[in-house]
């Protein structure tokens, strides 16, 4: 069995300010000296035990973390006020469907936080992954026909671009950057549709 590569201790930090984070909340105390107790057991968490490993980009933009933020929220209140509808105009009458969204990244964290991000937001819950093909099985309302089940795909597809601003690979970014200007280049060609490729 090969030994399971080490990840640099720079890479990590995210990781352990995230785990230290935790740790403070779970005691309801961010003392100094609690803190440094947490950083002390994090580090031996992520240098000592045999964990899967999380592979980080090294990077995190603060700035596209707060806008992302406004718009996530903006977006459950949009999604509360859907679902309030369905649920007066509707009731059980509602069409729901399960979506296959093949995403971009094969990152756990990625695939994960993606996942997370989505089952957040009221009316879309994740029931599936394809670990092996990166592929999220998303249980939407409302989703009456495959128009309807494109919009929740090119949904779950932009939560996973915002997260990829905000903490993917620089190959990633350059991909995303490809993708949309492919898609600004499809937009000039007569008979285009007008739907975003994923």
């Amino acid at each position: 069995m090969s030994p399971t590569p080490r990840i640099s201790l720079r890479t990590e930090l995210p990781l352990l300010a995230w785990l230290v984070i935790v740790w403070g909340a779970l005691w309801q105390d961010f003392s100094p000296g609690n803190l440094v107790f947490g950083l002390i057991l994090a580090l031996v968490v992520t240098r000592f035990l045999y964990l899967p490993p999380v592979e980080l980009s090294g990077r995190f933009n603060v700035l596209h973390a707060v806008r992302y933020a406004f718009v996530f929220v903006g977006q459950l209140v949009a999604a509360s006020v859907h679902v309030l509808r369905l649920a007066v105009t509707a009731g059980p009458a509602a069409t729901s469907a399960v979506v296959a969204v093949p995403l971009r990244s094969h990152s756990d964290l990625l695939v994960t936080a993606t996942g997370h991000v989505v089952s957040l937001i009221p009316g879309s819950l994740i029931v599936d992954v394809d670990r092996a093909n990166a592929t999220l099985y998303v249980h939407g309302i409302d989703v009456p026909d495959q128009a309807a089940a494109e919009r929740v795909r090119r949904s779950v597809l932009a939560a996973e671009a915002e997260l990829i601003r905000i903490m993917g690979t620089q190959e990633e970014l350059r991909l995303l950057r490809e993708e949309a200007h492919l898609r600004r280049a499809s937009s000039t060609l007569p008979g285009w549709n007008g739907r975003e490729g994923s």
